[in-house]
């Protein structure tokens, strides 16, 4: 079992306050090493709240987040920080890469804190990611430079650099046109096909969900089966 949620409740405001809003109601998952899911959802529903609280950008109200038979809810900042840059690779639908600094900058970014050697290696993964992704001749350009789906392939190296056991991704086609959602989509499967990576989608996207095989759905708080 890689991820699991056991009774999870969020909300935002004052849990004893009238203006608390409930969004996500005694929710439980479990993800299998490897799996792949998809999770649908109208907008409100808290699909990106569920991914942050996988991630540990955030605390639920109540209930546990366990990875790995450890409960990180409980983990200190440093450890939640050391944790997210060596497990969790974030993905969102606007690639949020720095235009100031090249492709290649931008994908290293989470290398900064490790240790020297460890920094060499990442730059021969970079390399590889990006010839994979088909970028690597783009690499010493700015994200101005680049199309939509471009800058999205790096945001997706840029968030496999540190080989994470778990993707998360926050409507990574949203922005796409139908011929990159393919490609974005075919990307993320390879990766999971090749790399043993675990995928966590939300998106709004059918097509996708598809793809991913395991389709959940958020409404009222809790997940149902597709």
């Amino acid at each position: 079992m890689l991820i699991k949620l056991d009774h999870i409740r969020k909300g935002f405001g004052d849990p004893g306050d009238p203006s608390y809003r409930a969004v996500l109601r005694d929710l439980s998952l479990e993800v299998e090493e490897g799996e792949r899911m998809a999770i649908l959802g109208p907008s409100g529903s808290g699909k990106t709240t569920l991914l942050n609280l996988i991630g540990g950008l955030d605390h639920p109200d109540e209930g546990s987040v366990v990875f790995r038979g450890e409960e990180i809810t409980r983990y200190t900042a440093a450890e939640m920080d050391r944790f997210r840059n060596r497990q969790i690779g974030f993905v969102f639908q606007f690639h949020h890469l720095l235009p100031q600094c090249t492709v290649l900058e931008n994908v290293l970014i989470p290398t900064l804190i490790r240790e020297k050697t460890e920094r060499e290696e990442a730059l021969e993964r970079a390399e590889k990611l990006l010839r994979r992704v088909g970028i690597w001749d783009h690499r010493d350009k700015l994200p101005g430079k680049l199309s939509g789906g471009e800058c999205q392939r790096a945001a997706v190296v840029r968030a496999m650099i540190n080989a994470p056991s778990l993707l998360l991704a926050d409507e990574p086609t949203g922005a796409l046109d139908r011929e990159n959602v393919e490609k974005m989509a075919g990307l993320l499967l390879e990766l999971n096909r090749e790399d043993g990576l675990t995928l966590l989608v939300v998106t709004h996207s059918a097509g996708l969900a598809e793809k991913m095989g395991n389709t959940l759905e958020l409404r009222n708080g809790k997940l149902e089966s597709v």
